[in-house]
């Protein structure tokens, strides 16, 4: 009896066990809101359209802004956290101050979400969606988004400082830095193209301040634009970079500090605002206007991949969804942890 009295206890210990760290440890899943929120969607990408058919620019701008929350303590919304008596956030960290942009455009994406199903959908899930959303607008491929993350109640700068890579880094700072967030070489490539945005995205550009008005990363390269003080010393210093791609860069990027600073160059000259892998082949006849995308191309372990997105569109675009995947699976908060916030810009 007394056995039979404390197996009873020890299973409904590990039922309650079972259902808090369930509840916790939540799995991601692409019909989260199925149910909750069914037109959720169309929802965002009517506001996504919108913006990117103003600018096509936002496109990358969404897609970085993606990329830096991700890097920085996982996909939990916090870097559209404003600062507050409490926390300096990650807006004016170094890779944002001046150059991360888009946040307009969330909000009005929540306010949208929010009027079709008040308090369910997360800003961090928000985020995931348009960056998707701004791939398949700019003519790239696009998937099944997981959901289900919630809302970091805190933002840090200091974390956002040393876990987005600046645009100086070499290729195996980028590859070190990557495979520390379980994202492999091949992924930091593909993503490359799509973090040009100022971090991710062919043209985009994901990571660096030094774009204000793009987007960095490999394949978000693909779209976007860099300011000179981003590219002078490579197209007047760096020997492995086309000439005449120097030259024509030098045109609008004068060589003394302090002339034409903020003057624009396009990632991708080619299809500035389109998503597809002349980014690849760009690097490939050393026109890469970053240092860092330069690096992809360079004599090391990321030759081959690089020359093999540029020859194949079709095998760019898989992986490009694959990492972004990934990236999206970074370390998000679900269960209880978090919250839903009301306004992306501040904790409830």
């Amino acid at each position: 009896m007394a056995y039979a009295c404390c197996y009873s206890k020890l299973c409904l210990i590990l039922l309650l066990l079972v259902v808090v760290l369930g509840s916790s440890n939540a799995q991601l899943s692409t019909n989260f809101y199925s149910k909750s929120c069914p037109n959720l969607l169309s929802t965002v990408k009517s506001t996504v359209s919108s913006a990117v058919n103003k600018e096509a620019r936002m496109g990358a701008s969404l897609v970085r802004l993606f990329f830096h929350d991700c890097f920085v303590n996982g996909c939990d919304g916090s870097v559209l956290l404003d600062d507050t008596s409490s926390f300096t956030g990650e807006k004016n960290a170094n890779a944002n101050r001046n150059s991360a942009r888009g946040f307009d455009v969330v909000d009005s994406i929540k306010s949208a979400v929010e009027n079709v199903c008040p308090g369910v959908v997360s800003c961090a899930d928000i985020l995931a969606i348009a960056a998707r959303d701004s791939v398949e607008i700019l003519g790239g491929p696009t998937w099944n988004v997981k959901l289900g993350r919630r809302d970091a109640r805190t933002a840090s700068q200091s974390a956002a400082n040393n876990g987005i890579p600046p645009p100086t880094s070499n290729l195996n700072q980028l590859i070190s830095r990557f495979n520390a967030l379980r994202l492999s070489t091949r992924d930091l490539v593909a993503l490359s193209v799509e973090t040009t945005g100022r971090k991710y995205l062919p043209q985009i550009s994901l990571w660096h301040n030094q774009y204000p008005n793009g987007v960095k990363c490999a394949g978000s390269h693909t779209i976007g634009q860099a300011r000179c003080t981003s590219f002078r010393a490579r197209i007047y210093n760096e020997r492995n970079i086309d000439a005449s791609f120097a030259q024509t860069r030098q045109r609008n990027c004068p060589r003394a500090t302090g002339s034409g600073d903020n003057n624009l160059a396009p990632l991708d000259i080619q299809t500035p605002t389109s998503f597809d892998n002349n980014y690849f082949k760009n690097l490939v006849n050393n026109r890469g206007l970053l240092h860092s995308d330069q690096q992809l191309f360079n004599g090391g372990s990321t030759d081959s991949i690089v020359r093999s997105y540029g020859n194949n569109p079709s095998s760019f675009n898989s992986d490009f969804v694959s990492a972004m995947i990934k990236m999206g699976d970074i370390s998000p908060l679900t269960g209880s942890s978090g919250e839903i916030r009301k306004n992306c810009r501040r904790v409830n």
